[in-house]
C-alpha cells in the first residue's frame, strides 16, 4: 500500500500531453488553447467614434461655434474625404472617424438647422474617440495553455482567428463492473442496484475536457471483462469501477493482467479509495477504482482530474485552500482521509456521516477536508486544508 503522493506521481507518469488539433472558433469553447497566438489585427482596426454625434476638425470648439455638415460616417460606410476646420460629418457609434477629425460633438450638445450645426452653451468636453488599437494592438498575445471561455472566444474573434489550435480531448473509456448493476431507470430485482458512479464520473471528466465513452456494464466473468477491455482499446485512459479489491468476485486485476496490464501499484493509503489499482494497458493508462460510489468519485477528484490536466498540458496539481473549522474534528487514523464537508457561515464543517456508500452526502458536500495520516484532533477555528469539489 503506497501513499497518495506516491500514487499521484505514478499515475501522472502514465500519461503525457496530447497533440494539438485545429478547430473552428465556434467549436473552441471549453477547449484548451494549445499554442500561444498573436493578434493578426488591432482592435479596433481604425479610429472610431464612441458616441452618436458629429466629427469635427477642431479639438476645443467654443460654445456657439457653427459647422457645415458635409457627409456621414456609419459603421461599414466611412466618410472618404478629409475634414476642414469648418466642416462636420454626421457620425454614429463605432463608425470610422474621417481624416482630420479631432473630436466628436455628441448630438445632445448641438442644434442642427439643415446642413449647419451649432454648438450649445455648455458642451461636453470629452473627445469621444476610440483610437485604433485602443483595445489591443496587432501582435498582442493570448498565452497557452488556457481553457477557453466565452470571453476568450470573443477576444480571439477580435484578434482575427476563425480557427485555433487546441489540445485534443483525452479519450476516456469507463467500464462499470458487477453482476448486481443495472442501468438507471431499469427495474431492480432482489439483490440488484442501480449503477451510478460511472455516470457521475463521466459527467466530471467531460466537464474537465475529456471525451468519455460509458461502456456496457461488465459482468463478474472473465469473458465479459475481456470484451470490455477490447471495446476500450482506442482510449487514452481506461477507468474501471468495481472489482478492484481482493474478493472472490473481484476479477478486474486478473482480467486486466491477461489483457496486458503492466501494474504500477495496487492499494493506496487513503480513505475512501484504498483498493485503487493502476498501470499501463497497452497504449492506454488504466485506473481501477473501487466500486463504492463515494470512493470512485473522490478518486476521480484526487487522481483522474490531475491525469486529465496533464494530458491537456495544464498544471496537474490539485488546488487547495485553508479554511477555518466551524465544528471540531477527531484525530485521524493511519490513512489520508478526504472527508466530505460544506462551507458554512463560520468556515467549513465535515459531514457527520462519512460512509463511502452515501451519495446523498457527497451531493450535498461542496468540499473535501484533507486529513493527513495521524492528523491530530482539531478545535473550532483551526485551519484545515480543503479541496473544492467540482460541480
Amino acid at each position: 500500500m503506497i501513499s497518495v503522493e506516491a500514487a499521484t506521481e505514478r499515475l501522472l507518469a502514465l500519461v503525457a500531453p496530447l497533440p494539438s488539433e485545429i478547430v473552428p472558433l465556434r467549436l473552441a469553447a471549453g477547449r484548451i488553447l494549445a499554442e500561444s497566438v498573436a493578434a493578426r489585427q488591432s482592435q479596433p482596426p481604425f479610429t472610431a467614434s464612441a458616441m452618436d454625434g458629429y466629427a469635427v476638425a477642431v479639438e476645443a470648439p467654443a460654445p456657439g461655434d457653427a459647422f457645415r455638415v458635409v457627409g456621414e460616417s456609419a459603421a461599414g460606410h466611412p466618410y472618404e474625404g478629409r475634414l476642414a476646420v469648418t466642416d462636420a460629418v454626421r457620425i454614429f457609434t463605432g463608425a470610422p472617424l474621417p481624416e482630420g477629425s479631432r473630436r466628436v460633438l455628441i448630438q445632445e450638445d448641438v442644434v442642427r438647422d439643415g446642413d449647419t450645426i451649432r454648438l450649445g452653451d455648455d458642451p461636453d468636453r470629452s473627445g469621444y474617440i476610440r483610437p485604433a488599437g485602443g483595445d489591443l494592438e496587432r501582435g498582442t498575445t493570448m498565452p497557452a495553455p488556457c481553457r477557453l471561455g466565452s470571453r476568450d472566444i470573443a477576444l480571439l474573434a477580435a484578434m482575427g482567428y476563425g480557427a485555433v489550435p487546441v489540445a485534443r480531448r483525452p479519450s476516456v473509456a469507463i467500464i462499470m463492473t458487477g453482476d448486481e448493476l443495472r442501468a438507471p431507470g431499469e427495474t431492480l430485482a432482489p439483490g440488484q442496484i442501480t449503477a451510478s458512479n460511472g455516470y457521475g464520473l463521466a459527467a466530471m471528466l467531460e466537464a474537465a475536457g475529456a471525451e468519455v465513452r460509458l461502456l456496457p456494464i461488465a459482468r463478474d466473468r472473465a469473458g465479459s471483462l475481456r470484451t470490455a477491455f477490447d471495446l476500450a482499446r482506442e482510449a487514452d485512459l481506461v477507468v474501471t469501477i468495481g472489482g478492484a479489491s481482493v474478493g472472490d468476485h473481484d476479477l478486474v486485476a486478473m482480467a486486466a493482467g491477461q489483457a496486458g496490464l503492466d501494474l504500477a501499484f495496487h492499494k493506496v493509503a487513503m480513505r475512501p479509495g484504498k483498493p485503487l489499482l493502476a498501470g499501463r494497458l497497452n497504449a492506454a493508462a488504466m485506473v481501477g477504482l473501487p466500486g463504492n460510489p463515494v470512493s470512485a468519485m473522490v478518486c476521480g477528484v484526487v487522481f483522474l482530474l490531475p491525469m486529465l490536466r496533464r494530458m491537456l498540458e495544464l498544471p496537474a496539481e490539485i488546488a487547495t485552500a485553508r479554511c477555518a473549522l466551524a465544528a471540531p474534528l477527531k484525530a485521524n487514523g493511519a490513512r489520508q482521509h478526504y472527508m466530505r464537508g460544506r462551507r458554512v457561515a463560520d468556515g467549513c464543517e465535515a459531514e457527520a456521516r462519512q460512509d463511502s456508500s452515501l451519495l446523498s452526502v457527497l451531493a450535498r458536500a461542496d468540499l473535501l477536508i484533507l486529513r493527513p495520516p495521524h492528523d491530530p484532533e482539531h478545535a473550532v477555528g483551526d485551519l484545515v486544508e480543503v479541496i473544492d469539489l467540482p460541480a
